[in-house]
């Protein structure tokens, strides 16, 4: 029985701008339902960290990439829309 794929997602903030809350919430509900057990969320925050987000070429927040699986996939904005950022993430039928 093969290992389950393990998906690995860094989250660009604002501190706690209200968009930044809403991203992180999103991403942790949609985490939680479509990738249980299988996910690592990192946080980067801008604010406390600039320089990153420079090096990392982020201008906007909030930002998500998925770092693994390949490929990486890079997102702007809260992730409201569940389906677009399943399907913008390649991970629709992904079984949970």
């Amino acid at each position: 029985m093969s290992r389950p794929v393990q998906y690995k997602f860094r989250l660009y903030v604002a501190g706690d701008a209200l968009n930044s809350a809403q991203a992180r919430a999103n991403l942790a509900a949609l985490c939680q339902t479509h990738l249980a057990g299988r996910y690592q969320i990192e946080i980067v925050d801008v604010f406390k960290e600039p320089k990153r987000a420079l090096a990392d070429a982020i201008f906007m927040t909030p930002t998500l990439v998925k770092l693994t699986p390949l490929p990486e996939r890079t997102l702007v904005g809260t992730l409201s829309q569940t389906q677009t950022v399943l399907q913008a993430l390649g991970l629709l039928g992904v079984a949970a």
